[in-house]
C-alpha cells in the first residue's frame, strides 16, 4: 500500500517521498487509519518494522490540521532509552521538514544549558514531546510542564521501559493526562505485565500484531556449550586468531560489560563499554566513534539492542543468554542490515542457561550448530537442557561433576580445535 492511500495530508506526503518514502510497512499500513480514527492501539511490532512512522505520521498529520491548541503540549512520546528518543525526535524532524509542527526532546544525563532548553520547549508548548521517563517526572516535578491538554500518548517498547522499572513513572506521567487523551502502545513483546498496562491505560483499544521476525538466513548462528569460567578464554582466541572488527558484545548485567571491557582492554583490544551509567555526552561519543570505526569491539547491555541503527556490523557475540528468544532475535538483528548481506552472530551458553538457550532454538525452529571447545580450555559440559532446567535463575557451579574448572586464558596451541574458525561456524 502507497501513502497515499492512507489519507495523510499533502503536506505529509511532500516530505515522505522528499525521504524516498513511498510504500508503507505493514505495521504502518494497519496502524495509520485507526490512529486517524482516534483509536487506542497496542501494537506489537519488532524494531525494524517502521513503528516510529507508524505512530508518529498520523499524529502530525492531525496536529496540521489546526485543531489543537498552539501554546499547549500535544503530544507525548515515551522511550525506554535516551538513544531511542534521540532517534524518534530526529525521524520526527524529517516527517515535519513542511509542516509547522515542533518538537522538543526531553532525556537526561545533559548540562545545565541542555535542561534550561528542555524546560524552556516545555514551558512554551512543543507540539510533540520525545522524552525518557525519568527526566519527563523531573520536570513534572519542578512543574515546568504541563499535560492537561496533550491529546496523544505514545509508549515506544513498553516492554523494555517495564523491564527497566519504570512502570510507576509511567503511571505517574499518564496521570497527568486528561482522560479524552488517545493512548497508543507498542511493544516487541507481550509478557503478563503489558497486558496488564494495556487493560489500565487502554479504552477498547484495536489491536495489531505484526508476526516476531525471524533472523535471516544470511545471519550465521553458531554457540558454544561451555562453562562459565570458559567464556572469556573462548573468546580471547576468538580476537586472537581472527582480529575483531565491527563487533558487538552483549551482556546482561552493566557489571558485567564493565568487566568485560576493563578486561579485553588488559588484552589490548580497542574496545569501548556502552552502558546506561555513562553519561550522555560520552555515550554519545562512544556510539559515534564506534559508527567511525575509531572502536572495533563494542560490550554494551541490550540498551544497543533495540533503537540504534548502524548498518555494518559483521560479529554479534551473546556473552549471556538474553531473557526471552524476542530479545535473543534483536541482538543479533544489528548483523546482516543494509546493503551487508551477511552477519555472524555467536552465543555462549553455560550450562544454567542451557534451557534459555533450547527455547530459542524452538522459537527460530532450528537447531544452532554448537561449536566444539578446544580441549586445551578445559572439558566442556554435555548440551542438556532439562538435566539443567532448575538452575534457571540460579547461581550455578563452573565445573563438571560439581568441580570448578581452572580455563587457561591464554591462547591454544597451533592447530588445536580453534574455537572461533568462522568457516566451522558455517
Amino acid at each position: 500500500m502507497t501513502f497515499e492511500e492512507l489519507n495523510l495530508e499533502k503536506e505529509i506526503l511532500d516530505g515522505l517521498y522528499a525521504m524516498n518514502f513511498e510504500e508503507a510497512t505493514p505495521i504502518q499500513e494497519l496502524s495509520i487509519p485507526h490512529i486517524l480514527e482516534g483509536k487506542d492501539i497496542i501494537g506489537y511490532a519488532q524494531t525494524g518494522t517502521g513503528k516510529t512512522a507508524a505512530y508518529v505520521l498520523p499524529i502530525i498529520n492531525q496536529l496540521t490540521k489546526g485543531d489543537y491548541p498552539q501554546d499547549a503540549i500535544n503530544a507525548v512520546i515515551m522511550a525506554p532509552t535516551r538513544e531511542l528518543a534521540q532517534q524518534i525526535d530526529q525521524q520526527i524532524e524529517g516527517f515535519t521538514y513542511y509542516v509547522p509542527v515542533s518538537t522538543v526532546a526531553v532525556y537526561g544525563g545533559t548540562d545545565g544549558i541542555t535542561y534550561a532548553r528542555q524546560e524552556r520547549g516545555l514551558q512554551m508548548g512543543a507540539d510533540i514531546v520525545v522524552a525518557t521517563p525519568g527526566r519527563l517526572i523531573s520536570h513534572l516535578n519542578m512543574e515546568s510542564v504541563d499535560l492537561s491538554r496533550a491529546s496523544f500518548f505514545v509508549l515506544d517498547e513498553a516492554d523494555r521501559m517495564l523491564d527497566m522499572g519504570f512502570y510507576d513513572d509511567i503511571m505517574q506521567i499518564y496521570r497527568k493526562l486528561p482522560p479524552t487523551c488517545q493512548v497508543i502502545m507498542f511493544s516487541a513483546t507481550m509478557p503478563p505485565k503489558i497486558r496488564t498496562l494495556a487493560q489500565t491505560i487502554l479504552k477498547h483499544p484495536e489491536e495489531i500484531k505484526i508476526a516476531i521476525a525471524r533472523p535471516p538466513e544470511t545471519i550465521i548462528q553458531s554457540a558454544y556449550i561451555c562453562h562459565e569460567v570458559q567464556k572469556l578464554p573462548i573468546l580471547r582466541c576468538l580476537f586472537e586468531e581472527s582480529p575483531p572488527q565491527r563487533v558487538i558484545i552483549f551482556s546482561s548485567s552493566k557489571m558485567k560489560v564493565k568487566e568485560l571491557d576493563a578486561t579485553l582492554k588488559r588484552y589490548g583490544f580497542n574496545v569501548q563499554a556502552m552502558h546506561s551509567d555513562l553519561e550522555q555526552p560520552v555515550r554519545e561519543q562512544v556510539m559515534r566513534d564506534f559508527k567511525n570505526r575509531h572502536i572495533d569491539i563494542l560490550v554494551a547491555t541490550d540498551v544497543v539492542a533495540r533503537g540504534i541503527d548502524i548498518t555494518d556490523i559483521g560479529l554479534i557475540v551473546n556473552f549471556d543468554i538474553p531473557n526471552d528468544p524476542e530479545d535473543y532475535v534483536h541482538r543479533i538483528g544489528r548483523t546482516a542490515r543494509g546493503t551487508h548481506g551477511e552477519g555472524l552472530a555467536i552465543t555462549f551458553v553455560d550450562i544454567r542457561e542451557q534451557f534459555k538457550f533450547r527455547e530459542i532454538e524452538k522459537f527460530l525452529g532450528k537447531t544452532i550448530y554448537k561449536i566444539p571447545i578446544d580441549p586445551s580450555l578445559g572439558e566442556a559440559p554435555a548440551y542438556e537442557p532439562d538435566k539443567y532446567r532448575s538452575l534457571r535463575g540460579r547461581s550455578a557451579r563452573s565445573g563438571s561433576s560439581g568441580k570448578n574448572v581452572r580455563a587457561k586464558s591464554g591462547r591454544p596451541s597451533s592447530g588445536k580445535g580453534r574455537p572461533g574458525h568462522r568457516n566451522k561456524a558455517r
